[in-house]
């Protein structure tokens, strides 16, 4: 598991450029640098995002709390905050640092939105501040890519299993929060079996998820794509050999049979009553049980 290190941050909150169209985030927030979870698919491994050693280490803001507590009061512009776009909020180290539910104290302070992306039931530990800060509006994203627990534990091995993550939806669910599932990446040769994103929309189903968001393929840069390499060899004797001919040096990877693939998702989504895109925050809506 990776070595826990301190550093301090110069800032906490940072503006989305543009409009985010997937999650209608203002606002996002990472409290760590790097993830234990050790997806072998991490985009967050690539250059671009200068994280360093994201594998051997995971760098806690130290300061982010204090800073947080100074930028709020500065947002003029009442927005979502995300949590989760670089790494996990809910990471192994979550449960002794409790900086994520730390942060969502402040929040709820400040009446902000959140969305929340994670793999982790650890989440349920902050139900009561979900709610709160629900009454303005909360969104809890389950990031989830296999329905099997033994290839979930291949591809995502430091996570709770998928079971465990729609176990969590089921317990959300009920409580009312909002709560779903971003069905990405869809690993070519690997999770994009018919079997399995029909599986996925099932379970979806049955523990009360309300939307699911699919990206059908994946990224494929520079230490990302190395990395997921060396763990195909390990796992999946000849298949990074496969990714190679097929994919070369391309900055991603489509889901061959896409078209079929993303047509069996919707018309299974359409026919479960399951949405395909995330109910965003609406200045005005006090409550998200308005949403439905």
């Amino acid at each position: 598991m990776p070595v826990v290190k301190y550093i301090q941050a110069k800032t906490i909150l940072s503006h989305v450029k543009g409009k985010d169209d997937w999650f209608g985030l203002k606002y996002n927030m990472n409290l760590y640098r790097g993830c234990a979870h050790g997806c072998i698919y991490c985009d967050s491994r690539s250059e671009c995002y200068q994280i360093g050693d994201f594998d051997g280490e995971v760098l806690v803001k130290e300061n982010a709390l204090e800073l947080l507590k100074k930028e709020l009061p500065k947002k003029r512009v009442v927005g979502t905050i995300g949590f989760g776009s670089m790494n996990d909020p809910y990471q192994p180290v979550e449960k002794d640092l409790n900086m994520t539910g730390q942060a969502l104290e402040i929040i709820s302070e400040w009446k902000m939105p959140v969305h929340i992306i994670t793999k982790s039931d650890l989440v349920l530990r902050d139900i009561k501040l979900l709610k709160e800060i629900g009454k303005i509006y909360s969104a809890v994203t389950f990031t989830i890519t296999t329905a099997d627990d033994e290839l979930s534990k291949i591809i995502e091995p430091h996570s709770p299993t998928s079971s465990e993550r729609f176990r969590a939806i089921g317990i959300l669910s009920a409580t009312g929060i909002l709560t779903g599932i971003t069905l990405m990446p869809v690993l070519p040769f690997i999770t994009d079996s018919e079997e399995n994103i029909l599986s996925i929309v099932e379970k979806a189903k049955e523990a009360g998820a309300k939307y699911i968001i699919p990206s059908f393929g994946m990224t494929l840069r520079d230490r990302q794509r190395e990395y997921f390499y060396g763990r195909l060899d390990a796992h999946f004797p000849g298949l990074s050999e496969k990714y190679r001919q097929k994919y070369k040096n391309y900055y991603s990877a489509g889901t061959p049979g896409y078209k079929k693939l993303s047509k069996l998702f919707f018309d299974k989504c359409t026919e479960l009553g399951i949405l395909t895109r995330i109910p965003k925050f609406s200045p005005g809506i006090e409550r998200q049980e308005t949403l439905f």
